[in-house]
């Protein structure tokens, strides 16, 4: 069974504790305390040695401010556009459905990179692609992944995708049946008819949001990669058989002055031995 992510960011309160819990496991780096200027957002964005990045979407309107925070992280998508271009198979799908970048397999090509709908993917100071594994080392063991684990408010859940998707349907259902008017427009993004990633089969790690997408920094609709760049690919190829056409005459143009040189040369050789 595929296992995953179910991020509430309604009961997302920035504490940042699986920020810390995954770099704590995985031995990464940490940001340093540079002011991003957006809110109490010191991470700003997933990179190579940031797996888990809490959001702060500051929103004021009419007089009324509210926070919008959200746990963000890789989405192990169920067409996996990084998969589908990695040309030395350094990137896998996992027993729990989830996708794994090798780092002894990778080379550095940076196409996963480009592939990526999310953003998700970068280079760490090794120039080895990196990502949130959802911790494959735990899950091989019987374990949750670490920022689940370190969760206070359960806004990060893990379990198997199908439980988690009706467990957060269900939990929609509540919010929108509540008092309060911020709740009514709670969905989920990454789900089944979502109405946003059905392209790319929907997501494995998913959100529940009170807004949309873009406001959390997340596209509206998804592509795979390897299906956008199909025009880029065609002009790759276009290149490089205008490239290949033009070596190919300057070669023969080369070749027919040698030709023209060495006649001259024989010629007048024999004129000098004649004389």
């Amino acid at each position: 069974m595929a296992k995953g992510f179910f991020t509430d960011s309604t009961l997302c309160i920035g504490c940042k504790a699986c920020e810390v819990a995954c770099k704590q496991w995985n031995r990464l780096p940490a940001d340093g305390y540079a002011l991003s200027g957006n809110s109490y957002d010191n991470t700003g964005w997933l990179s190579g040695t940031t797996w888990r990045h809490v959001q702060f979407v500051e929103q004021f309107d009419a007089g009324q401010a509210r926070w919008l925070m959200n746990s963000d992280v890789c989405k192990h998508c169920v067409q996996a556009a990084c998969l589908e271009v990695c040309p030395t198979g350094a990137i896998i799908r996992t027993e729990f459905d989830t996708v794994y970048i090798q780092p002894d397999v990778c080379n550095g090509c940076r196409d996963c990179i480009a592939a990526c709908p999310f953003g998700v993917i970068e280079t760490n100071p090794d120039g080895i692609a990196q990502k949130c594994t959802l911790c494959y080392d735990r899950l091989q063991n019987g374990l949750e992944p670490a920022c689940a684990k370190s969760c206070p408010t359960e806004s990060i859940q893990f379990g198997e995708v199908d439980e988690l998707v009706a467990r957060a349907q269900a939990r929609v259902q509540t919010l929108r049946a509540s008092a309060n008017p911020a709740y009514k427009s709670a969905y989920l993004y990454g789900v089944p008819g979502d109405g946003y990633t059905e392209e790319i089969g929907g997501l494995n790690a998913f959100h529940l949001l009170l807004d949309t997408p873009d406001k959390y920094g997340l596209p509206e609709r998804p592509k795979l990669g390897s299906r956008a760049t199909v025009p880029s690919q065609l002009g790759g190829v276009l290149t490089g058989a205008l490239l290949a056409l033009g070596a190919a005459i300057s070669f023969r143009n080369r070749g027919a002055r040698h030709d023209r040189d060495g006649g001259a040369a024989t010629t007048t050789t024999t004129t000098t031995r004649e004389v």
